[in-house]
């Protein structure tokens, strides 16, 4: 639906004052003085240039004025809807992530293999939240802060490798400890509460590095209301490990083929479930690829609501074709009339050399 308006009504009572001077001009009685024969004496002409000037000039006033009344073509109201959070990826990068207790299209693969094209899809499934990314082995680093630059945030996860931050232990409540800082940075926060944001911790084992405790870091989460969503990666009892170096290159035999060696897993499942239960968040269990993937979905469609709305008018301003038309006519009553003047009689006429 589209309407014209205009956005500056004052203008428009000008513009209907224009007629009504002009009537109340041409009415006012004028004294004349009547001269016998003075019908003889004129000279009948195409247009009278007076005239035309003042109709320019008429005209020109008023498409001026109809042009600082602003006119405006009004079309439907767009609403925007915005359905975001900010939300920190938690991911282990022990060395246990190589364990290849994972297959895809009848190939053996690793931890970190399985859950790193997962996790880029679940970045570019939520374009309007902002997301970061934070990395622990023995360590707990910032990968990448809050962004909405999910191409770069992307790249980052591209790079992600065991032993990015320290191959042996796994330190993960130093891990939920700097992902829940990273929330504590944003500005959404009322009465000391955290709105609209949720971390996703992933990892295959149990805490044992590390100054904070996993229930320490839920029990802050708990207090600034961020719920926690855990992914244990990896399945139960032995899994095929390949021996690494300790720059982490495969150990090879004779044949360029990788050693393995059967590893347990150590994955502490009812500490995972004690934090995302404490936190109002939830445990996910992902021994294979489908399971992973289902986990990502069903954080996806949990936490995703609609916190923040916007509506403004679409409108066109149609002032530039008043008041080209006007100055034109403008220039045309002040200028151009004289083009038009015609020979004064009482002249004489200039005789040829």
């Amino acid at each position: 639906m589209k309407n014209v308006v205009l956005a500056d009504p004052l203008w428009l009572l000008a513009l209907l004052l224009i007629p009504a001077i002009l009537l109340l001009r041409g009415r006012r009685a004028v004294p004349v003085l009547l001269v016998p024969f003075a019908a003889a004496w004129h000279r009948p002409s195409a247009a009278s240039p007076s005239r035309w000037r003042a109709i320019l000039a008429t005209l020109a006033l008023a498409l001026l004025a109809a042009a600082l009344a602003r006119p405006q073509r009004v079309e439907d109201k767009v609403v925007e809807r915005t359905e975001g959070y900010d939300l920190v990826l938690a991911i282990d990068l022990s060395g246990s992530m190589l364990a290849e207790d994972f297959e895809r299209e009848g190939e053996r693969i690793n931890r970190l293999q399985v859950i790193k094209p997962v996790i880029a899809s679940f970045i570019e499934n939520r374009p309007n939240d902002r997301i970061g990314v934070v990395v622990f082995g023995e360590q707990a680093y910032t990968l990448a802060p809050l962004t909405f630059d999910h191409e770069w945030l992307a790249a980052q996860v591209k790079r992600l490798k065991i032993g990015l931050v320290g191959p042996g232990r796994t330190a993960i409540g130093d891990g939920l400890g700097v992902a829940l800082t990273r929330l504590g940075q944003s500005a959404r926060e009322t009465g000391g509460r955290r709105q609209g944001a949720f971390v996703v911790l992933l990892t295959d084992g149990s805490n044992n590095s590390g100054a904070l405790e996993p229930m320490q870091a839920a029990a802050i989460a708990k207090t600034r209301a961020i719920p926690v969503y855990t992914i244990g990666a990896g399945q139960d009892g032995f899994v095929p490990m390949p021996v690494v170096n300790s720059d982490l290159s495969y150990q090879l035999d004779g044949a360029g083929r990788k050693i393995y060696q059967r590893m347990r897993s150590d994955l502490d499942e009812p500490a995972l479930r004690a934090i995302a239960g404490e936190t109002g968040g939830r445990f996910f269990r992902a021994d294979d690829t489908r399971t992973v993937e289902e986990a990502f979905k069903a954080i996806d469609r949990a936490q995703k609501i609609e916190f923040e709305s916007r509506s403004h008018l679409v409108t066109t301003e149609l002032f530039p074709w008043f008041a080209a038309p006007g100055l034109a006519c403008m220039a045309l009553a002040a200028f151009g009339a004289r083009r038009f003047r015609p020979p004064n009689p009482a002249q004489p006429a200039r005789a040829p050399a």
